[in-house]
């Protein structure tokens, strides 16, 4: 299967994932509204969240895959059938289980202590919403122990190139929690009603991890691939993963590692901080999570592969294919979004709790994080590169570069502008990253940007910056519709949409951004 058809199989599953996630952020808006309970929320969420993009999405997946990989041999769907691939799997899970167990149950314990670290004053200074928060949060961690072992799972039939189940099971999230807030609509509106919903969307939250495992494990068996639990040991298998994981942590997860940064000082500002950089960060995650995360998920096995058998070559066109198609879609999504940021979220959040001043605010976050979006995606693409080769050190060194940028950047910007300057030192320290993952590239001889790829993001430049002039003009036309009724709401975001979509393809084509050669490139089979 080739690039191009992998990446939107995944891409267009997660986009589905995305337009679900909005359904439930415009929920949560309206219904729980920004600072208070609101803020409460999204703290006791973050929490599993993260842990769950660092250590399952982020390290274990990047570390487990190529030592899967390397495991299994020639055979398509014979694969599933190879007995050392199994056995390797079957030592990670038994492992992994009572590590999980563990970890789940002294977090609980200690979670007054970790959601205290990063509450900020409003929730500090209401012990009744602490109290709420710290609920919320034990409530919904055992999500992150459901999601490891989903994760493992996922890794799996990504390698035997089943991609749709892994990409459709963050579905079954979004549903869970969409249940939970409609049922909360009918709670009412005041302080109580809010707190009950907050409790019961942490219970949607766990409820949906344990069906997307079970979605996943019925695949995997259908797949052929079934698995026992054995009592857990330190096999050179799961001694030689740990060993990846560890700098792993840092290397493929900066940007949730970041976000741990960003919670300690969103701690320092004032109420609906929170909301603002959750609700902002929901317009970013919708390119990243299509076109990054699909990337990077699509290109680790075959990568892993080429690099196995010693093929230079196709890992290096696989490699350009991969960067190309991600600033072909990215760049343009992210000048969509910095122009027009303000104009989605007054359409999207603006009602109920939700304030046309907190959507003005929540617009300038998406224009600082959306800086960086280009950054986030090629890292997703970059990392697979190292971990193919085993190398987890390299990015190591680049990720705690970024970080030590971040956290200077935001002891100069968080002090003056707010969650605005926590958005945008993130997007620069995103950039550095890249900068250093390209140079080390290609000092390794690993990888280089060829001058027809250089040529080409440059021609891709300059058609976003077309579109992005094209709709600079066109946004204050629809001013009055962006916080009007639902179908002036939908109009005016469907006419930029439009209006972007047209201006950009149109400069692609006519800059040879976009033709035949170009779509067949993509369409190769990688491996």
């Amino acid at each position: 299967m080739s690039l191009l058809r992998n990446v939107g199989t995944i891409g267009g599953l997660t986009m589905v994932s995305r337009v679900f996630g909005f359904v439930r952020d415009i929920l949560l808006a309206r219904v729980l509204g920004a600072g208070g309970v609101g803020d409460a929320w999204q703290l006791a969420f973050q929490l599993p969240n993260i842990f769950r993009r660092l250590f399952a999405e982020g390290a274990f997946a990047s570390a487990f895959v190529p030592l899967f990989n390397r495991r299994m041999k020639d055979g398509g769907e014979a694969k599933a059938d190879i007995s050392e691939s199994r056995q390797f799997a079957e030592e990670v899970l038994s492992f992994l289980i009572p590590v999980l167990i563990v970890f789940g149950a002294l977090a609980i314990i200690v979670m007054p202590w970790i959601a205290g670290f990063f509450a900020n004053e409003g929730i500090e200074e209401d012990p009744a919403l602490m109290d709420l928060a710290i609920l919320m949060a034990r409530v919904a961690f055992p999500y992150l122990a459901f999601m490891s072992i989903a994760t493992l799972l996922a890794a799996i039939l990504n390698s035997l190139s089943r991609f749709a189940a892994a990409a459709a099971a963050p579905i079954l999230l979004n549903i869970c929690m969409i249940t939970a807030l409609v049922y909360g609509t009918t709670l009412g509106d005041g302080i109580e009603a809010r707190r009950q919903v907050g409790f019961y969307l942490s219970v949607a939250v766990t409820v949906s991890g344990f069906l997307q495992l079970l979605w996943l494990g019925w695949w995997a068996r259908k797949s052929g691939f079934r698995m026992r639990i054995k009592r857990p040991k330190i096999t050179p298998g799961v001694k030689e993963l740990g060993i990846l994981i560890l700098p792993a942590v840092l290397g493929a997860g900066v940007y949730q590692i970041s976000r741990f940064i960003d919670l300690f000082f969103l701690s320092t500002l004032p109420d609906g901080a929170y909301t603002f950089l959750a609700m902002g960060d929901r317009l970013n995650q919708l390119p990243l999570g299509i076109i990054g995360i699909a990337l990077g998920t699509a290109i680790l096995p075959s990568l892993s592969r080429m690099i196995a058998v010693e093929d230079a070559d196709g890992a290096s066109r696989l490699q350009s294919n991969a960067v190309e198609l991600a600033m072909l879609l990215t760049v343009p999504a992210a000048v969509a979004l910095f122009v027009t940021g303000s104009a989605f979220t007054r359409a999207f959040y603006t009602g109920g709790a939700f304030t046309l001043a907190d959507s003005f605010t929540t617009g300038a976050v998406v224009s600082a994080l959306v800086v960086g979006l280009p950054a986030y995606v090629l890292v997703k693409v970059l990392i697979p590169n190292f971990f193919a080769r085993k190398d987890t050190r390299t990015p190591v060194y680049t990720a705690g570069a970024s970080l030590m940028l971040n956290i200077m950047l935001n002891l100069i910007l968080v002090p003056r502008y707010g969650v605005i300057g926590l958005a945008l030192a993130g997007s620069i320290a995103a950039w550095s990253n890249v900068t250093l993952l390209f140079i080390v590239l290609a000092k390794k001889g690993y990888f280089k940007l060829t001058a027809r790829v250089v040529s080409r993001i440059i021609r891709i430049g300059i058609a976003a910056a077309a579109m992005g002039a094209a709709l600079y003009y066109a946004m204050p036309y629809g001013a009055k519709f962006y916080a009007g009724n639902v179908l002036e709401r939908v109009g005016s975001i469907a006419a930029l949409v439009l209006i972007g979509a047209i201006i950009y393809f149109a400069g692609a084509i006519a800059l040879g951004v976009v033709n035949r050669s170009n779509l067949a490139q993509l369409k190769r089979r990688p491996a």
